[in-house]
């Protein structure tokens, strides 16, 4: 019985050890499927995060950009409306010029305003005086009686564009992570083709009406997206960067916050630009202005205006806004004579220069920058010649209005493709934080400039050495810019602007997402050397 009562207790002793182990495992299961779901949790929380810092910064490039549409409808629209200027108020040629034209000249004004503004106001409010010039300017010329009035519409809106075209790619530089800062500073170029794009429709759409109002119209609507920009003013917020400038740290660390989806990035980059800003930001701009560092450059900044400032310029003087603002003329040239035809031809070009800008946007960051602008700079220069040797060999005949059409396309194309958007990209990346409001209206006004002189002196060029002439001579200027793209211009592409600054000052090699091959090294364990432990 003793034996029976001790092996019954080592058999309950045993049921009671399974129970608990049971018990123990059931609870192990229970504690790793919790843990599992907090990791679960934990992982599905950051991937939410990534994806709104995502889209908040999209929309706040988005809303940033709506500047650009006012430019870019501009070019478009004046293209078809001052077909009907001419015809109603019967302006001069030399008056069509210096109307096309003094939008650029003007607007330098704004952009050479527009460094100090972005520095005193901040980015965000300075949209809003240059969509509330520019509205000023398209209700004045809306309502103009006579050139004189037009003109003094045209006045206020190159003031208010000047303002806007150097607002969108310092702001989104100044937002935007390294990783996408390519595509999301090109997007004033996506909104400029767009605002193009609907000058040009806007143009075909009103054509119908009387010329006495279809132009009239067709400036007035250009109001329109100004109201979107002061509606956006809501939604966005200020530069980081222009709020550690006026000492804002919080404020600043909240919009980082709300851009960059990891705390300490956002801790590690609030640093980095607290360096680039420098504690005695205010003693230095007291003590060493801005403007008389840019005129007395050191190389490191000599390099980086050559660069940005140079690429600005050569962006225009390729040709690209007499295309846009003369494509009537010289699809005219080419043979078509109906408006209501020009102004359709216009509009397949203006399709085609929006929709080419998207394959930029999904290359930039991948390609960089350099194969890009040499892919569209080569294939400009021979579209140009193409062009030029089209309108003077086959003259008015229906396959050199194909050939016409095909060479506008495709140069439009290939300018969408690399040297547009990447124009403005290299200008707001390129300066370090000291200088870049500055540095990039200063960029702007190269690029107005060389703009308004070439719209301004197209029609008598033309009326000089032909329209073929003329584009002979764009087509040299376009392989001029192979040459200057090879020597001058840098590759930025992975880079934040920080790095960006020491590369071109030369303090040190920028941190890359490359991983050097010595470095790798370091990552692999030694092998322990069993000989020697055997001898030992």
């Amino acid at each position: 019985m003793g034996v029976e009562e001790k092996g019954g207790g080592c058999r309950m002793g045993r049921v009671v050890s399974d129970m608990r182990g049971s018990n123990m495992n059931k609870y192990t299961r229970m504690n790793g499927d919790l843990e599992e779901l907090d990791v679960m949790s934990q992982y599905e929380a950051d991937n939410q995060r990534k994806s709104n810092t995502r889209k908040y910064v999209i929309a706040c490039s988005v809303f940033a950009s709506l500047n650009s549409v006012l430019l870019g409808y501009d070019v478009g629209v004046m293209s078809g409306a001052i077909i009907f200027i001419q015809e109603d108020l019967n302006i001069s040629d030399v008056q069509t010029e210096v109307l096309v034209g003094i939008l650029s000249i003007i607007s330098l004004l704004g952009s050479l305003l527009g460094g100090k503004t972005l520095d005193s106001i901040g980015r965000k409010w300075t949209m809003a005086l240059a969509a509330a010039v520019f509205q000023t300017g398209a209700a004045i010329m809306a309502f103009a009686s006579n050139f004189r009035v037009l003109l003094i519409g045209r006045l206020f809106a190159g003031i208010g564009i000047g303002f806007g075209i150097m607002i969108a790619p310092v702001y989104i530089a100044e937002i935007a992570p390294a990783v996408a800062r390519g595509s999301l500073t090109s997007f004033p170029e996506i909104f400029i083709n767009f605002g193009i794009l609907l000058g040009y429709i806007s143009n075909y759409a009103f054509s119908g009406l009387p010329a006495h109002i279809n132009w009239r119209i067709m400036l007035g609507v250009g109001i329109l997206p100004s109201i979107f920009i002061i509606g956006a003013l809501f939604i966005i917020p200020e530069s980081p960067r222009w709020l550690v400038m006026k000492n804002r740290v919080d404020e600043a660390r909240m919009v980082l916050a709300k851009t960059i989806d990891n705390d300490r990035e956002v801790l590690d980059k609030l640093a980095d630009i607290q360096q680039a800003a420098g504690a005695d930001y205010a003693e230095r701009h007291e003590t060493r202005a801005v403007w008389h560092e840019l005129f007395h450059p050191t190389p490191a900044v000599q390099k980086m205006l050559i660069a940005g400032c140079g690429i600005q310029i050569f962006q225009q003087i390729t040709g690209i806004d007499t295309v846009v603002y003369y494509s009537p003329t010289i699809f005219r040239d080419a043979g078509i004579t109906s408006n209501t035809e020009l102004l359709a031809a216009t509009v397949a070009v203006g399709f085609t220069k929006t929709f080419s800008i998207l394959i930029a946007i999904f290359l930039i960051d991948q390609l960089g920058r350099k194969p890009l602008l040499y892919v569209s700079t080569i294939c400009m220069s021979v579209c140009l010649l193409g062009l030029s040797l089209s309108l003077a060999i086959l003259g008015q005949n229906p396959v050199g209005i194909r050939l016409a059409m095909l060479f506008v396309c495709g140069n439009v194309a290939f300018f969408s493709v690399g040297i547009g958007p990447i124009c403005w990209v290299l200008s707001s990346e390129i300066f370090p934080l000291r200088l870049r409001a500055q540095a990039s209206g200063l960029g702007a006004v190269g690029s107005r400039l060389s703009s308004g002189l070439i719209s301004m002196s197209f029609l008598s060029v033309a009326h000089a050495i032909t329209v073929a002439g003329t584009f002979f001579v764009f087509a040299l200027i376009s392989a001029l810019s192979i040459v200057f793209v090879y020597k001058c211009v840098p590759e930025t592409k992975g880079k934040s602007l920080e790095e960006i600054e020491m590369m071109l000052e030369g303090d040190r090699r920028p941190r890359g997402p490359e991983m050097e091959l010595a470095d790798t090294a370091l990552l692999v364990p030694r092998e322990p050397n069993l000989a020697a432990s055997d001898r030992s």
